[in-house]
């Protein structure tokens, strides 16, 4: 019998599937798809390796999972494996190669402009046999868009944007500055008072979480707009929400939240100012085939010969248990 896999959805696209089935790996998936289902399937099958995707996996699950080799992240995002837990059990976790960030790009982009020309609410005016011409959009040409964090994704919704005669401004302290057609800024509250237009690009750390207080949002432009398809927990969302209510910032456009699914009485909910999309960024064909595929490879990686990608290792620490080695 081969290597036993979780894969904590009910689906994993073809191409990652295929890959692990040719390596004679077993693969499991949870029916329901809720954290009961995930924690029940931990504790009675010794699974070699688990392929997370948006479930936590706290500490309890990892230490009631023996057999546990390796954690294959289904993205880029690792906040919601216990990494200390992992590391001292001494499995690595690891993150997909980032082949879901033109997606992911896309989306933001997709967003900014549902807000500023107001395009959700004037569908469902129509919808709603209203033909309201008056209410008028913003045009991003000739503004200035601020780009925080400029990593693959930030880079890539940079270009479309400067595409569209955008001024670029970024601010992300661990970055190379040499980007040409970039002018950096050396705090982020220099880059929230020159931009018309904020996107998101951060992890979520001890260091970024509610890093957009009201304070901050306090100091954005009048009229400006703020995009998040990074991690929810980046934004005091009950600040945000009190900024866009008072007429402060023009909107914004959110694919994470600090609790998904959204609770009923949230106020983002009553403001249809907010665009929101379902934590979706990375879910479109090739963007899902390309993480299944990096995923599986970092799954067999482990399983098969032992060795790990270093790039894409978020506990190197790991490597001190001499379980696997970097590649």
């Amino acid at each position: 019998m081969g290597p036993k896999v979780l894969m904590t959805a009910k689906t994993l696209a073809t191409p990652g599937l295929a890959l692990l089935e040719q390596a004679g790996c077993a693969v499991s998936f949870l029916k329901e798809g809720t954290e009961a289902e995930l924690a029940e399937s931990l504790r009675s099958t010794p699974f070699d390796a688990v392929i997370s995707r948006t479930l936590a996996l706290p500490a309890i699950m990892i230490e009631t999972a023996p057999a546990l080799r390796v954690i294959s992240r289904h993205g880029v995002g690792y906040n919601n494996v216990d990494i200390e837990s992992a590391t001292r059990r001494g499995v690595p976790v690891l993150i997909a190669d980032g082949a879901n960030g033109k997606s992911v790009a896309e989306l933001a982009v997709g967003l900014a402009l549902s807000v500023a020309r107001k395009i959700t609410t004037q569908d469902a005016s129509i919808r709603a046999r209203q033909w309201n011409r008056s209410a008028y959009g913003l045009q991003f040409a000739g503004k200035t868009a601020g780009i925080v964090a400029f990593g693959a994704i930030g880079r890539r919704v940079a270009e479309i944007l400067r595409a569209m005669d955008m001024r670029i401004i970024a601010f992300d302290p661990a970055r190379d500055r040499s980007t040409t057609g970039v002018d950096w800024t050396e705090t982020l509250d220099e880059l929230l008072q020159e931009s018309d237009l904020v996107s998101l690009h951060c992890p979520l750390t001890p260091e970024t979480r509610n890093m957009i207080t009201a304070p901050r949002l306090a100091r954005m432009k009048p009229g400006a707009i703020l995009i998040n398809t990074a991690r929810g927990g980046l934004i005091d969302e009950k600040a945000l929400a009190e900024a866009v209510l008072s007429g402060h910032l023009a909107g914004a456009g959110l694919d994470t939240f600090a609790d998904e699914p959204l609770p009923a009485d949230h106020p983002f909910l009553s403001l249809p100012q907010i665009v929101m999309t379902p934590h979706m960024g990375g879910s479109t064909d090739v963007a899902l085939d390309g993480v299944a595929i990096s995923a599986a490879r970092n799954v067999l990686d482990v399983l098969i010969d032992g060795k790990v990608d270093r790039r894409l290792l978020v506990n190197p620490a790991v490597l001190e248990h001499r379980t696997v080695e970097a590649k």
